[in-house]
């Protein structure tokens, strides 16, 4: 499990591109028969990606946390971005097609996540944040979510947004996570922009062809700075940062957050005008 720092909005005004890049963006997140995992210190989030194909994968524990296993102190939510598969907790198995997700509750001793056919493995893509209580484990369908449908195509902006692990959805302690769609021509995400002081957030893009790039933007609303991303990366957002993209085609991304509150609406909006 890779760890990453917290850093103070001032330092990365000297970052260059690598620096920025080896700090905030996450290239690897999926890799065959591999649980790759990213720990910030930034509200102590961890995500990434678990990519059965020829053998079963649980979650590590051990000093990295601190605990006897992951869930001791921690709830999850999983969004499988692959092939068919399943999750396995505590010896009951929950199957997972494509976009079906999951809310794990703390106190899930043991998660197993296989693939259905390994010539298409399952991707299963997790957030996970610590929790002061235990709520149940609930399957997600994303057939059953009601999306937000946000944007015009005048703006290049119009998507859906299917809030997985939401109140309206399930309960959770602190982790909010969804999924959010572009439509066919257009290209931005999260603009006019915002930053939320309460909470942080990590986004994960996908479904993008190798040819196509996402710009990211982050950093301070009056001296932001920008990330190329391609498919399957993630980019950490620390509460003070705007987290906004436009992409070279239209993408998807998995936003999960992380804070003081699962208020979704509980956010600074930022006015045009005071972008720099």
């Amino acid at each position: 499990m890779e760890i990453r720092y917290a850093h103070h909005p001032e330092d990365i005004k000297t970052y260059t591109t690598e620096q920025l890049r080896s700090q905030f963006l996450v290239e690897k997140v999926f890799a065959e028969d591999e649980v790759c995992l990213t720990y910030t210190h930034v509200d102590r989030m961890i995500f990434g990606g678990v990519m059965p194909k020829n053998k079963e994968l649980t979650l590590p524990s051990g000093k990295a946390l601190g605990v006897a296993y992951f869930l001791e102190r921690r709830e999850m939510g999983v969004i499988n971005v692959g092939g068919h598969g399943s999750i396995v907790i505590d010896g009951e198995e929950h199957d997972m097609n494509n976009r079906d997700g999951l809310y794990i509750g703390k106190g899930a001793k043991e998660v197993v996540f296989r693939s259905s056919d390994p010539n298409r493995p399952a991707k299963f893509y997790l957030a996970s944040a610590p929790a002061h209580q235990t709520y149940p484990t609930v399957k997600i369908s994303i057939e059953q979510i009601n999306p937000l449908r946000l944007g015009e195509m005048n703006q290049l902006n119009k998507r859906a947004i299917y809030q997985y692990i939401h109140p309206n959805t399930c309960q959770s302690c602190q982790l909010q996570l969804g999924l959010t769609m572009l439509e066919p021509g257009s290209a931005w995400n999260t603009m006019p922009c915002h930053t939320h002081e309460r909470r942080m957030e990590v986004y994960f893009y996908f479904d993008m062809a190798p040819e196509t790039r996402v710009f990211h933007f982050m950093g301070k609303p009056n001296e932001t700075r920008h990330l190329v991303i391609s498919n399957e990366q993630a980019v950490i957002s620390p509460s003070w940062s705007i987290h906004s993209g436009v992409g070279t085609s239209n993408y998807t991304f998995i936003w999960a957050m992380c804070g003081e509150n699962i208020s979704y609406g509980d956010m600074d909006h930022v006015k045009m005008e005071e972008l720099r």
